[in-house]
Parts: structure tokens; sequence; C-alpha cells
């Protein structure tokens, strides 16, 4: 299959607003709407009409600054969906169990690098030994903060999984 194959399909099987908010929700940065109408394979005017509507579904909002309106996720709806995604996939033993493994991960990397954070860590990597090294170190700094955002997500679903999942957790 040919990438033009697949644009084809992504087209005949999703809409235009699917294909836009696609988009639109995996930037890691803010986007301006006709880079999200080439990348969705929509007009950028379709786009604008979506884009806005997304923003009033509090899935994304513009950014400040420069010429263009920018697009990106909404920090909040990201948080919620992130959450949904831990309570559809996961019991409450199952969050403990993975809270009990992102926290043995960051106390690996506290022994080994005796860092308290990462951006302790990005310091040390200020002062590394070889460029490998320094690498290495902001690397693990970058995973560590992906995994302390991860382990404050699982933290509130553990805390309010009855309110969250509807359900009532067992006795510990």
């Amino acid at each position: 299959m040919t990438d033009e194959s697949g644009t084809e399909l992504w087209k005949e099987h999703q809409s235009a607003f699917d294909r836009v908010r696609a988009v639109a929700v995996t930037v890691s940065e803010p986007k301006p709407a006709d880079w999200i109408a080439e990348q969705a394979h929509v007009a950028g005017n379709t786009a604008r009409d979506h884009l806005q509507r997304l923003v009033e579904m509090n899935v994304l909002r513009t950014a400040t600054g420069g010429t263009a309106t920018r697009y990106e996720p909404d920090p909040l709806y990201t948080r919620m969906q992130a959450l949904r995604n831990l309570l559809d996939d996961r019991t409450r033993d199952d969050l403990l169990e993975l809270r009990g493994d992102l926290q043995e991960q960051v106390e690996e990397w506290q022994t080994e690098y005796d860092a308290d954070s990462p951006s302790d860590l990005r310091e040390r990597a200020a002062h590394a030994d070889t460029a490998e090294a320094t690498r290495e170190m902001r690397r693990t700094a970058n995973d560590w903060d992906i995994i302390a955002y991860r382990l404050q997500l699982v933290e509130d679903a553990i805390e309010h999984y009855s309110d969250y999942a509807g359900s009532t957790p067992a006795p510990a």
C-alpha cells in the first residue's frame, strides 16, 4: 500500500471533521489552520470551520502570538481523556499496581543518577563528561517528566476511582 492509497482510504473512511480532529489533537505545539488543513487533506476554510467547532467543544484552544490563529489540544480535555482511558482499561487494583511500577521507575532514576527530579537531572547533564552521557541524561529527564505526569494521572484515578468509575472500591 502506498502513502497515496492510504490517504485515499483515510479520506474515504473518515469525515473531514474527524481528520481535522485527528490531526489537531496530536500536535505537540500550536499549529495554524492551513498546516492542519494540509495534514488532514481538507480545504483551509473547512479546517477553520471544524477547528472553531473543536474550540467551542473545549477539545482545542487557540494560542496567542504570531499573525495566524494557531490551535493546540486543550490540556484539560487531554487530561480528562487520559483519565477516561485509564478507568476504561483498568480496575482499581490494576491502577495501584501501575502506580507501584511508575514509582519504582522514578526511584531507580533517583538512585542511578543521584537526582531528585527531572530538572535536577538536566542540571547534572550540563556537567556530564561526555556528549553521550549528556544525551542519555536528557533523554531520561524527558522520560521522567512523562512518568511523573502519568503518575499524577494514576494517583488522581485511584483517589477518585469511585466517583469517576461509578463503583465502590474494594476494602484494602
